[in-house]
C-alpha cells in the first residue's frame, strides 16, 4: 500500500519534472540535464540537480525542503534572483569541479514549507 508522504514525493517530483525517489521518509527528485555536454578530465559527466523533503509536520504540511542545482554560469544571476523572490534561502553558490568544461555552478538552496508549494517555487526558478 501507498503511503501519503509517498504520493506527495510522486506529486513533487511530478511537478519539478524529474525522477521520483521514495526511501527512509525522505523524498528525492532528480533532474538529468542530458543537453548539457559536460567533460570532466576528459570524460562525460552526467549533470543532474536533485530536490528534496524530509520532516514533514503531520499537522502543518511543512517539510524541511533542500534543493542542489547544477547550472551554467550564466543561468545562475536569473535563478538565483527568481528563487529569492519567491522566499527560498540560498545556502551556497560554488563550483565542485577543477576541470569540469563548460564549468559548472551549483546552488544550493533550502527552506522550511509545504514540499508542494516548495516544488511550484523550483518549477518556476527553472523555467
Amino acid at each position: 500500500m501507498v503511503s501519503n508522504e509517498e504520493l506527495i514525493c510522486k506529486e513533487f517530483a511530478r511537478i519539478i519534472g524529474g525522477q521520483e525517489g521514495f526511501a527512509g521518509g525522505k523524498c528525492v527528485a532528480t533532474i538529468n540535464r542530458y543537453e548539457l555536454p559536460v567533460i570532466i578530465l576528459g570524460k562525460p559527466f552526467k549533470v543532474t540537480s536533485s530536490f528534496s523533503f524530509e520532516s514533514r509536520d503531520k499537522q502543518t504540511k511543512k517539510a524541511l525542503c533542500l534543493g542542489r542545482v547544477a547550472l551554467l554560469q550564466n543561468e545562475v544571476e536569473k535563478f538565483v534572483a527568481s528563487i529569492t523572490k519567491q522566499g527560498i534561502i540560498v545556502s551556497s553558490v560554488h563550483n565542485e569541479w577543477l576541470f569540469d568544461n563548460p564549468n559548472l555552478i551549483y546552488v544550493n538552496i533550502e527552506a522550511v514549507e509545504d514540499p508542494l508549494a516548495f516544488a511550484r517555487k523550483i518549477r518556476k526558478a527553472l523555467n
